[in-house]
């Protein structure tokens, strides 16, 4: 639910996505051989080393735990795209030398820390505006984000390691905060990257596990709705759930997708699905 000027999400329900994040990524990094710890994952430039120090990196600095100094301009590598990018490889830089286990402990030890503090946070600040990678929002928002940042990196680190997830691990409160986070930016994708015009309707439909109906309707604006009032879709584009986060997340290329209806305007929003920087 969206109040003024921010959104309003369910604590319990946020937290037990973000939760279920850690909880998935222990288990999966649990037993790592070092040769596993350097896989490459489809992400420029990081293993499954460096996608956990991120992810250590940014809860770090969620505690108050100042960002490093790097050893080199790190603004000046080709994957770095902004200042959220810079500081994410200061921490990955700064964490590479540690053997995977002690990695694993130091994740284990602030996620631990950010439950206590996040478990203990009072409505209001749950609710309170803040700066968040999506901008200005609530903490709330922010939080979903972090599920979405974790939930996609965990996908990274099985594509990287072999270990894809079972349907059944695709299901839950993780995933479903996930897909609501890049649902939320479809309006853009669609109105801003793919140029819908103004009368379009836009239905996203995901299939497998991760199946939801994403659908933007431009009507002065490109906005997310509930449905189109009874009337068709002008356009719909179908792909397998866990494709489409591939794709929007610059993980992947599009694979097999069908288009219906204003193909033109389908094809130009898959072309400019990959929204996530």
């Amino acid at each position: 639910m969206t109040g003024p000027g921010v959104t309003r999400l369910d604590r319990s329900d946020v937290l037990a996505g973000l939760f279920g994040c850690w909880d998935a990524l222990d288990r999966l990094l649990m037993g790592l051989t070092d040769r596993q710890w350097s896989q490459p994952v489809p992400l420029p430039g990081w293993s499954v080393h460096d996608v956990v120090a991120h992810i250590v990196g940014v809860e770090s600095t969620l505690l108050g735990i100042p960002t490093p100094e790097s050893d080199l301009d790190v603004s000046a590598l080709s994957h770095v795209r902004n200042d959220i990018g810079a500081d994410n490889e200061r921490w990955v830089r700064q964490l590479r030398g540690e053997p995977g286990e002690q990695l694993l402990g130091r994740f284990r030890s602030v996620t631990s820390q950010r439950r206590v503090v996040l478990t203990r946070l009072s409505d209001d600040d749950w609710s309170a505006p803040t700066a968040t990678p999506v901008g200005q929002d609530s903490y709330g928002r922010f939080m979903r984000v972090r599920v979405f940042d974790c939930w996609m990196h965990e996908i990274d680190i099985r594509d990287g390691l072999g270990l894809p997830a079972a349907a059944a691990d695709l299901v839950g409160p993780a995933s479903r905060h996930a897909l609501d986070e890049m649902a939320a930016a479809m309006g853009f994708v669609v109105g801003k990257l793919g140029g819908a015009p103004q009368g379009s309707r836009v239905a996203i439909e995901l299939t497998g596990p991760l199946a939801r109906t994403i659908r933007v309707a431009v009507d002065g604006r490109a906005r997310v709705v509930d449905d189109f009032d009874r009337q068709s879709p002008t356009a719909t584009i179908r792909m397998d759930g866990l494709a489409f986060t591939r794709v929007a997340g610059g993980r992947a290329a599009p694979g097999t997708i069908d288009l219906e209806g204003d193909r033109d305007v389908a094809a130009r929003i898959v072309e400019n699905l990959n929204y996530v920087i």
